[in-house]
């Protein structure tokens, strides 16, 4: 009984559904009251106002979910009238049904079906924001196994490579290095820093050190006075720009450690191996 009330939600509700250019679902109000069995549009506004009300309560932006429209109908002899309309996300028709009237069986069926959806898509949300930051990490990981080898070829070892990165943390992070920021993070001192940034961060250690490894090759710079100074500079630059976008990379708070999130998806990376060890295969 409950898969065929859901069903029939689901085909509801979804034969109203519209797909905009770049593939974003949403709904028009107008149509959405008919299906709720809202005769009078003008009642189905006061559920709206309702709705938005809930949506900046819960912290969300009405105004990102409910748009304002005007359309043209058809009306007799081949006659057009403007109407106002709103364009609804799928969040969106969660709080409207969430505030409709509850003594309509279409609108208790809404409640169950958009609750499940809302859910659904909540979930997928999460788990791709978890892709991206796997990915970000990976991307991070290989540029910096590439710049150890790149450096350790131009006379910087291992230790030399510590506190190249770390002096271009603390470019990145205004004055925070390395250690600063796993203290400050509660970062454990026998894991990387990387392992608890947020996505947007790691992309930004992920550019700089992309440049640095560009340059280094480019300019062939030798020594760490002259790559350090190279990675401090590129870290700086890509602070700025974050800065100016408001973001401020020291303040962003820690996120779960990546490897947790590596175990739980099963992306478990390969082992990097030191520059030397690498080094040595390659001789």
């Amino acid at each position: 009984m409950g898969n065929n009330i859901e069903k029939l939600a689901h085909d509801t509700f979804e034969s109203i559904k519209q797909i905009d250019n770049d593939g974003n679902e949403f709904w028009y109000a107008r149509a959405l009251a008919k299906v709720l069995d809202y005769t009078d549009y003008r009642n189905f506004i006061k559920v709206i106002e309702k709705a938005k009300s809930a949506c900046n309560l819960s912290n969300n932006n009405a105004s990102d979910h409910f748009v304002d429209v005007n359309e043209m109908i058809q009306i007799g002899k081949g006659g057009q009238r403007e109407i106002d309309n709103v364009i609804l996300s799928r969040y969106a028709c969660y709080l409207i049904v969430q505030n409709g009237d509850s003594s309509k069986p279409i609108i208790a069926n809404g409640q169950t079906y958009f609750a499940i959806q809302t859910r659904r898509q909540e979930l997928l949300d999460q788990q791709n924001d978890v892709e991206e930051r796997l990915d970000a990490r990976a991307k991070l990981r290989a540029s910096e196994t590439e710049l150890s080898e790149n450096i350790y070829q131009r006379g910087v070892d291992d230790k030399g490579f510590g506190r190249i990165r770390s002096k271009g943390d603390g470019a990145l992070f205004g004055g925070f290095n390395t250690s600063n920021m796993k203290s400050k993070l509660n970062v454990p001192k026998n894991r990387a820093l990387a392992d608890f940034l947020p996505t947007v961060t790691i992309t930004a250690k992920n550019l700089a050190t992309e440049i640095t490894n560009h340059n280094v090759k480019q300019k062939n710079l030798q020594g760490e006075t002259n790559i350090t100074d190279e990675h401090i500079e590129n870290n700086s630059s890509v602070r700025g720009l974050l800065v100016e976008r408001g973001i401020k990379p020291k303040n962003l708070p820690a996120s779960e450690d990546i490897k947790k999130l590596e175990r739980k998806t099963n992306r478990l990376p390969q082992e990097d191996e030191s520059p030397k060890l690498k080094a040595k295969k390659n001789d």
